[in-house]
């Protein structure tokens, strides 16, 4: 899979490409506040693969939690760009929406911390659902 993004205001820029080590919709309560609402969809890209190619990212780690996910977005218009998760070494979360064609995501192949489902969230059909991450 190949493919560019970057920010709505275009100051920051990337390309990926490699094996999606996977595609999810992420329900947690934390995605929520930074998508305004919604659920979370992000590919998850080999960081050998990805690299930004103009602009540089602002990032964001909480300090109170033992292992924080650090957050990439652009520190001019704020679009989410990526998540750096310690859990999955070696991979670049990249937000579905802060592509050039969101299309190319195409369908979760899961969808997790549904645990922080909110009434107007929409899972979609036949998709594993699962409370926290699986195991």
């Amino acid at each position: 899979m190949e493919f560019v993004g970057g920010c709505y205001c275009g100051q920051v820029r990337y390309k990926a490409s490699g094996d999606p080590a996977v595609k999810l919709q992420c329900n947690c309560r934390e995605c929520q506040y930074l998508t305004g609402g919604g659920p979370n969809f992000v590919v998850g890209m080999p960081e050998a693969g990805f690299e930004y190619t103009s602009g540089k990212p602002a990032t964001y780690t909480r300090s109170d939690l033992d292992a924080p996910v650090t957050r990439e977005f652009c520190g001019n218009c704020g679009t989410p760009l990526t998540s750096r998760a310690p859990a999955m070494a070696g991979v670049a979360l990249v937000k579905a929406g802060s592509m050039d064609d969101p299309k190319a995501f195409g369908t979760p192949q899961m969808v997790i911390f549904d645990c922080d489902h909110q009434p107007f969230h929409t899972n979609p059909d036949g998709v594993p659902t699962f409370d926290k991450v699986p195991g």
